[in-house]
C-alpha cells in the first residue's frame, strides 16, 4: 500500500508523462510540416516512449493498492524557430522531468517507501538517457549551423530510431 502523498505524487508523475507525450506529438507535427521525416521520426518514438512510462507509473499506482485520477493535460506548445529551438526545448523539457522524479525519489526515501524507491529506480536511469540523447542532438545541430547540409544527414539518422518498450523487471 502506499500512502496518499505517495499516491499524489505519482498521479502527478503519470499526467507529466502524458504532457510529455502529447508535448513531442506536437513537435512531431511541426517537422512533418518542415519535412525532416527522421526527426518527426525521433519524436514519435518518444511520443510512444512517454506513453510507455505513463502506463509503467499507472500500473505500479494499481498494484499498490492506490488509485489513478486523471487530469486534464495541458496544451503543448506548437511552434518553435527552428528543429534547434526543437531540441533545445526538448532538453529543458527532461530536466524538468528529472527534477520531479528527483522529488518523488526524495519522498520514497523520507517515507521509507522501499517499493517505490525500487520501482522509480529504473525512471531515475531512463532520464539519464533522455537528457544525453537530447542533449547530443543539440549539440550535433549547433555544429551544423554552419553547415546545413549536415541536418539532412542527421534527419537520416534519426528516421532509425525504433521504439523499445521498457523490460517488464521494474515495473
Amino acid at each position: 500500500m502506499i500512502s496518499k502523498q505517495m499516491e499524489k505524487a505519482l498521479n502527478e508523475q503519470v499526467n507529466a508523462e502524458l504532457f510529455s507525450a502529447y508535448l513531442y506529438l506536437s513537435m512531431e507535427s511541426y517537422f512533418k510540416s518542415l519535412n525532416l521525416n527522421g526527426f518527426a521520426n525521433w519524436m514519435m518514438v518518444q511520443t510512444q516512449e512517454e506513453v510507455s512510462h505513463a502506463m509503467k507509473i499507472y500500473e505500479f499506482i494499481n498494484e499498490r493498492g492506490g488509485r489513478i485520477i486523471l487530469k486534464a493535460i495541458d496544451g503543448p506548445d506548437t511552434e518553435w524557430a527552428s528543429p534547434l529551438a526543437v531540441f533545445n526545448a526538448v532538453y529543458e523539457h527532461e530536466q524538468k522531468v528529472t527534477g520531479l522524479i528527483n522529488d518523488i525519489v526524495n519522498l520514497a526515501i523520507e517515507e521509507k517507501d522501499h517499493a517505490t524507491n525500487t520501482f522509480l529506480q529504473w525512471l531515475v536511469n531512463e532520464q539519464v538517457e533522455e537528457e544525453s540523447s537530447a542533449d547530443n542532438i543539440v549539440q550535433q545541430l549547433k555544429m551544423m549551423e554552419k553547415a546545413p547540409g549536415g541536418m539532412f544527414m542527421l534527419d537520416r539518422e534519426l528516421g532509425q530510431r525504433v521504439f523499445t518498450p521498457p523490460a517488464a523487471e521494474g515495473a
